[in-house]
């Protein structure tokens, strides 16, 4: 009895999930609506959730006879030098009932970034919490040894200093936060149930759309796109252009463009990344994303003169030049992710926009099958003509909703925080521009990243919003040196930064 009623509603789920989609296969891109409820006890469940974690190599560690586990962390974008955001998580199996269970699947995040970091974080706290500090002398006035060397440990802290975790996946992180994940909570399911019935016709693993050059085989859980983005999945199709209309110099708008070509690829969609560059970038970018990487190949791309404009406005960001390597990784790692840039900057006015226009319609009508993510600024991204200053003007947005298929155009939502922008030089001097970090005024809706559509468009032709919450200033990326960005040094063979801390496996 029991057998049967799972089966039926093992139908009924599989069915629904159909019905959502229109008879496409189940996609990581769709946030489900519900918990995914197994017809089974806990303690029948749990033997496959952990065979689950082993056979998609993620290591955990377990704490036996309570049905939870935490994962070993994972960095963004496939190892990525400077992505700084690391995942991990817990898994924390449920009794619904005496015959039914769950799985609360919380995704863990940090990073090096102190934008989540909690207030207070870094208060002194005085000198009566630490436990030993070296005196003038150099004499520890604990006489303690090893733990008068650190002058920030306090009696409350001593035990979580003993537990902190060791081995390759110790870190230092700024700040963290976690989300309960239901896309992992269904991907669990969708794997295990049909062991659980004993059943050989087991949902096949998601596809990965594989780029030419890739070396080895790669699946869906082999890549950390991060927490999903809400509302992604309806946009992403063949054909599909998403113009993305941003502020520039923020580092949130390249880590969201980089999450969504991660998630889209892995979902099996390929993925084409259109950037506001000049077009005399686009070899350097090509050569780059099909390199190892290595310090050479940062300086060759940092040599073109776009990285250096006397008004960096943004657009040469250490953000964007990160998100460059963030999409490097992908495609090396067997992603179907390509690049191409669109600015005309020797033009202006209509004209720039036209061209624009036309370099972006020729590469949607080069890739038919390739969902295509422009980024540009929110003003080229608008569908509706005219402007304050130029009620004739054509935005590129308009021009290719008019020539193009399937376009959507998103301007930037955010909650307040700063952004590295250019504007009139606030000294009067005629033709001349100011940058550097400014302060922007947003609207706080939550933390995670989100696409909403209104079903129309505003009086700007926005069909909706891309939220990436709070945002933070992205300096130029020449400002940390010629080389990878993050160096510290200004010369032209850059020293890179201290990576994350790590000692061998306790």
């Amino acid at each position: 009895m029991r057998s049967m009623m799972y089966a039926v509603s093992m139908s009924l789920v599989f069915l629904a999930g159909c019905a959502a989609r229109q008879g496409s296969a189940f996609s990581d891109l769709f946030i489900p609506d519900g918990e995914a409820i197994y017809e089974r006890p806990l303690e029948e469940m749990w033997p496959e959730v952990r065979t689950f974690f082993t056979e998609n190599n993620l290591p955990f560690r377990e704490d036996r006879g309570s049905m939870v586990l935490e994962t070993d962390w994972r960095q963004e974008f496939g190892g990525s030098k400077v992505s700084g955001f690391f995942h991990r998580y817990m898994v924390l199996g449920k009794r619904e009932t005496p015959t039914q269970s769950k799985l609360w699947i919380i995704r863990i995040t940090k990073s090096r970034n102190k934008a989540l970091a909690p207030p207070g974080r870094e208060l002194d706290w005085g000198t009566n919490r630490i436990v030993g500090r070296k005196g003038p002398t150099g004499e520890g006035l604990d006489n303690g040894g090893s733990v008068a060397e650190d002058p920030i440990i306090s009696v409350e802290d001593f035990e979580d200093y003993l537990d902190a975790p060791v081995g390759e996946n110790s870190f230092f992180a700024e700040s963290a936060q976690g989300s309960r994940d239901l896309v992992m909570e269904w991907r669990v399911f969708r794997s295990i149930s049909p062991k659980l019935m004993k059943e050989e016709n087991a949902p096949k693993a998601v596809q990965v759309a594989a780029a030419p050059n890739a070396k080895g085989d790669s699946t869906a859980m082999d890549f950390e796109c991060g927490l999903p983005i809400l509302g992604l999945g309806k946009q992403v199709k063949p054909g599909g252009v998403l113009l993305l209309g941003e502020m520039h110099g923020t580092q949130e708008v390249p880590r969201f463009v980089a999450q969504t070509s991660c998630q889209s690829a892995v979902a099996g969609t390929p993925v084409t990344v259109g950037l506001e560059l000049p077009l005399e970038s686009q070899a350097r970018l090509e050569a780059f994303i099909d390199s190892a990487g290595e310090e050479h190949d940062w300086l060759k791309l940092m040599e073109a003169p776009f990285w250096r404009s006397p008004y960096p406005d943004g657009r040469s960001s250490e953000a964007v030049a990160n998100m460059l390597e963030q999409l490097r990784q992908l495609r090396s790692r067997g992603l179907d992710v390509d690049l191409f840039v669109f600015d005309h900057p020797t033009m202006q006015g209509q004209a720039r926009e036209s061209a624009m226009a036309a370099t972006v319609r020729h590469q949607v009508e080069s890739g038919p099958k390739r969902f295509h993510v422009i980024l540009s600024g929110n003003i080229h991204s608008r569908t509706k003509k005219g402007l304050p200053w130029d009620k004739a003007f054509k935005p590129m947005g308009l021009l290719l909703e008019d020539s193009l298929d399937s376009v959507v155009s998103l301007d930037m939502a955010y909650n307040s925080g700063s952004a590295w922008i250019c504007a009139v030089d606030r000294k009067g001097a005629k033709d001349a521009l100011d940058c550097g970090v400014r302060e922007a005024k947003g609207r706080d809706n939550g933390e995670r990243f989100f696409v909403h559509t209104w079903g129309g468009t505003n009086g700007d032709g926005f069909h909706g919003v891309y939220y990436v919450g709070a945002v933070s200033a992205s300096a130029p990326a020449v400002h940390k040196g010629l080389g990878r960005p993050g160096s510290n040094d200004n010369t032209v063979f850059p020293l890179e930064e201290a990576r994350p801390q790590v000692a061998a496996v306790r």
